[in-house]
This record gives C-alpha cells, sequence and structure tokens, in this order.
C-alpha cells in the first residue's frame, strides 16, 4: 500500500484481509480430525478445547499432530495471500485468522486457545521469530512439563524477538496477540498458580 495509506482504496483489501483470515482462522482442524479418526467431539475430552494440545489426550498422536499443523497453516495461509497486497493487509489477515480460531462463528464462537496459530502467523510474517518462539516453548515445556506456561513465557518473548530485530510494526501487533492468549489461557494460569495445571502427557 503507499504511504501515506490512500483510505478509500485501502479499505477494501483491509477488510478482505480481516474477513477472509477470518474465516480461514475459524475452521477447528481439531474438531474435524478427532471426528474422522472416529474418537469423537474434542469438545467433550480432556479440557475441551479444539486445539492440539487437547487433541494429544485422546490418545492418538497423528490426530494432536494433524490439529496442530493445520492450526498452524492456516493462520500462514491468510498472511501469505494477504501480503501479495502489502505488510498491512498481511498483519490485519493474521489478526482475523487468530480472531477466527479464538471465536469461530461455526462453533458458537467457542474456539481454541491460538498457540498453533499464533506460529503459522509469526512464521509466515517474520519466521525467525516463528523460529525463536518454537525454541523458547520447547525450552520452557523441557523444563517444566507445562504446555501453558511454555505458550505464555514464549508468547511474552515474541513483541521482544521482534523489537530486537528490528520489525517493529510486527512487535508492536504481536502485542495485541500476546494481550488475547493470556486472556485465553486465564484457566491455565489460575490452575498453574494453584498447582493444578496438568502436565504434558498428563490425561485430564
Amino acid at each position: 500500500m503507499p504511504d501515506p495509506i490512500n483510505w478509500a482504496e485501502a479499505l477494501p483489501y483491509f477488510a478482505a484481509a480481516l474477513l477472509g483470515g477470518y474465516l480461514l482462522g475459524s475452521i477447528p482442524f481439531g474438531l474435524i480430525l478427532t471426528r474422522l479418526a472416529g474418537l469423537g467431539d474434542i469438545r467433550s475430552i480432556g479440557s475441551g478445547n479444539i486445539g492440539a494440545t487437547n487433541a494429544l489426550r485422546t490418545g492418538n498422536r497423528w490426530v494432536a499432530i494433524g490439529t496442530l499443523i493445520g492450526d498452524a497453516a492456516k493462520g500462514a495461509v491468510a498472511v501469505l495471500i494477504a501480503a501479495r497486497f502489502g505488510p498491512d493487509t498481511a498483519v490485519l489477515a493474521g489478526i482475523g485468522a487468530f480472531l477466527g480460531h479464538l471465536f469461530p462463528v461455526w462453533l458458537k464462537f467457542k474456539g481454541g486457545k491460538g498457540i498453533s496459530t499464533f506460529i503459522g502467523i509469526l512464521l509466515a510474517l517474520f519466521w525467525p521469530v516463528g523460529l525463536l518462539f518454537c525454541a523458547t516453548w520447547l525450552v520452557v515445556a523441557g523444563l517444566s512439563r507445562y504446555s501453558s506456561l511454555a505458550a505464555l513465557v514464549a508468547a511474552v518473548a515474541t513483541p521482544v524477538y521482534f523489537a530486537w530485530l528490528d520489525r517493529w510494526q510486527f512487535a508492536e501487533i504481536s502485542l495485541l496477540l500476546v494481550l488475547l492468549i493470556f486472556i485465553a489461557h486465564r484457566d491455565n494460569i489460575r490452575r498453574l498458580i494453584k498447582g493444578e495445571e496438568s502436565r504434558i502427557g498428563q490425561k485430564s
């Protein structure tokens, strides 16, 4: 997009990026894959979440891996398609995909917690930060065995990574997504404080 932005020309692109990203993000891969695998409704399993961590509680690691890949891919695809029209549309598509995962219209706006989709968005926006997020998650998860804690720590580090690598636009917008991640993980935060959070591989 030209600088300064011509809002009359840009607005349709921005709206399409946000809406298109939302529709892609709202595809519930966890629900679809558990049903295809004959495992029932993932919302009645474990924590009831539709994401990869809860999909692992089905006992089928391939469903969990498929959920992780699908949720990450929808965020990445939304960003990559919109990036053809400029970085602003890419960012808006990423926001849309993230909101779609958290609040999917098909599931009465009750979705996942957004970490896999966040990873896909990061990799598509600026892949070094996506890899740094994953590395941070792996280190914290390996030390603590808490998926939620690893996600929260890696999320907090993300704006710092963007700033460190001089991607200030992405640093600013990632603050919004990190805030949404903390809101989505509010129950996990309470359980972590009480020492009641399930560890990785532990059935709820």
